[in-house]
């Protein structure tokens, strides 16, 4: 049989418990049982949620090898798998889509019912794929972007394009599409409209890019942090306001600098992310394609670019405000 496989011994940084820093260790990584993809991570965002988890705000099992929005390089491939193969360019889903549920198979439901079943902190099968210092090591969310290799499900993995520079695609995996997602198919922004924008992280900037793609004409970016406006005016917003600057609320402001209010309204203030009404298996594929035929940027939302093991120093600059997008390298 092909599907004889090793252990690979690499690094991840593992999350022992909350409140504490990312600890890089040496772990183990077993191969892929049957419809199961090892990939070797070449990119990985740090993101919002996975910060969640360690404040605790977002409950997971530990100790976990977290990250969710990455991009890699398909390693080897499990028994059954026909989706990818290796040496294919591939981004890992944080919501899976099995393609054979009542769900998936709605044209525009995304929470796979398949995913849902699945207990926490594993794959499908209920067991996880990493050990570290004799110890099963959680999964988080399907991916485990913060490992060299990581073993996701066939369900949870999608080929892109084998052109596609990993360490920009990588925010497809999460951000980008989160925030460019609520704007052109969630609330399906209108051309020559207005929108609101509330928050300037990436996925405030995402939606923004979205807004813009989607032909608004009015373009309103809401921060209490004026360093953000710059950046937010370069992707297309037409004015910037900081909620500090008036003695009354915000929402008021708006309603008078628009004439009673404006068509579409965003909020994105840091809860936990949902890639809510993307089919992921079927759009981070199209959304790579837009990318490379420059229907949007993704370059202004990476402000920093770390070696993988200055994790701790990624988290920092995500809790100061002092980045947008860190995407760390392997």
């Amino acid at each position: 049989s092909p599907f004889i496989f090793q252990v690979i011994k690499c690094k991840a940084a593992v999350l022992w418990e909350t409140h504490k820093p990312f600890s890089i260790e040496d772990i183990e990584v077993a191969p892929p049982k049957a419809h199961e993809v090892r990939i070797k991570m070449v990119a990985t965002g740090v993101c919002r949620t996975d910060d969640h988890v360690v404040t605790g705000s977002h409950s997971s099992p530990l100790p976990a090898i977290l990250g969710h929005e990455g991009a890699g390089i398909v390693e080897s491939i499990g028994e059954g798998v026909t989706s990818v193969k290796p040496g294919d360019k591939v981004i890992p889903l944080f919501t899976p889509q099995c393609g054979n549920c009542r769900i998936c198979k709605h044209p525009e439901g995304n929470l796979c019912v398949t995913n849902l079943s699945k207990p926490q902190g594993t794959l499908l099968d209920g067991t996880s794929r990493f050990t570290c210092k004799g110890k099963s090591i959680y999964n988080f969310i399907s991916t485990s972007t913060f490992s060299q290799y990581t073993v996701v499900d066939e369900m949870a993995v999608a080929k892109i394009d084998g052109a596609s520079p990993l360490d920009k695609v990588c925010l497809i995996g999460c951000g980008f599409s989160t925030g460019y997602g609520s704007a052109v198919k969630v609330a399906k922004v209108t051309p020559g409209s207005t929108c609101a924008v509330f928050g300037l992280g990436g996925v405030g900037l995402s939606v923004i890019i979205g807004c813009k793609t989607a032909g608004a004409a009015r373009i309103i970016a809401v921060d209490i942090n004026k360093d953000k406006f710059a950046k937010a005016k370069e992707l297309g917003a037409t004015e910037c306001i900081n909620p500090l600057d008036y003695s009354k609320p915000i929402h008021e402001v708006i309603q008078e600098m628009t004439d009673g209010g404006v068509d579409f309204s965003f909020e994105v203030i840091g809860r936990t992310d949902t890639m809510v009404g993307f089919k992921s298996k079927d759009s981070v594929p199209k959304l790579v394609a837009d990318f490379m035929a420059k229907k949007f940027p993704l370059e202004p939302l990476i402000t920093h670019v770390l070696p993988f093991e200055k994790i701790n120093e990624a988290f920092e600059l995500l809790r100061s405000g002092k980045s947008i997008r860190t995407v760390l390298t392997f």
